[in-house]
């Protein structure tokens, strides 16, 4: 960083406004996508899917909590894990102060794991979170929305609609529901890897300092649980 070029303030301004006009073209074509996201066609929930919650047992329809729209995180966490993925933990560290902004818009957030529910809730305390987690312990769940794999599949392209092969049992992703008057529910979206990426508020602040996310080709090996730094 220190070999960086340095200017005058009016050569920095001009430069900024330049890269201002990239900003604002990202903008409009991130907005054109959102609408082209939005017009997607989508398809019938037919699977009657039950979890394991702290209440008891629920449906995918519960889930909504009286609200048309449901968010789903793929938190990776198997039934045979100790703790969960802590990179998944790394997205999570960003979901409870916005779940009261989501509710306001009709909106409901949960995360949905295969480890038994009281892994998830020991892990969930350990953390200090509070959004809603749910087990998919004994449902298809999973392995329907594409981020659980048998043996057979996992060195298969068969992770991000065919474009990765997940290379281990679990991986993340997100999925997006809509329930109608009727109580009928739709598979609206699903996203994975990358995809995944604007659910991250650290990484979107990192993405605007200097030395970015400095990952290199070692990925997320930095990360660590947020009490293990």
């Amino acid at each position: 960083m220190s070999g960086h070029r340095i200017v005058e303030h009016e050569e920095w301004v001009e430069a900024r406004r330049a890269l201002l006009a990239r900003e604002k073209e990202f903008t409009r074509v991130r907005d054109e996508l959102g609408r082209q996201r939005r017009e997607l066609p989508w398809e019938r929930v037919e699977n009657e899917y039950v979890f394991d919650g702290e209440d008891g047992e629920v449906t995918l329809a519960d889930l909504f909590l009286g609200r048309s729209q449901l968010v789903v995180y793929h938190f990776m966490f198997g039934p045979d894990d100790d703790a969960g993925c802590k990179s998944c933990s790394f997205w999570a560290d960003s979901f409870n102060p916005n779940v009261i902004h989501l509710n306001a818009r009709d909106v409901s957030f949960v995360a949905i794991s295969r480890a038994p529910l009281e892994k998830l809730l020991a892990y969930r305390e350990r953390m200090g979170w509070s959004f809603e987690w749910v087990s998919s312990a004994g449902s298809d769940f999973n392995f329907d929305y594409g981020v659980s794999f048998t043996p057979d599949d996992r060195s298969s392209p068969v992770y991000n609609y065919g474009s990765l092969s997940p290379g281990i049992q679990d991986r993340e992703g997100m999925s997006v529901f809509f329930q109608d008057e009727d109580g009928e529910v739709f598979h609206t979206y699903s996203s994975y890897a990358r995809g995944i990426d604007l659910l991250n508020t650290a990484y979107n602040y990192l993405d605007l300092v200097p030395k970015g996310r400095n990952e290199g080709d070692r990925g997320q090996s930095w990360v660590r649980r947020r009490d293990e730094y």
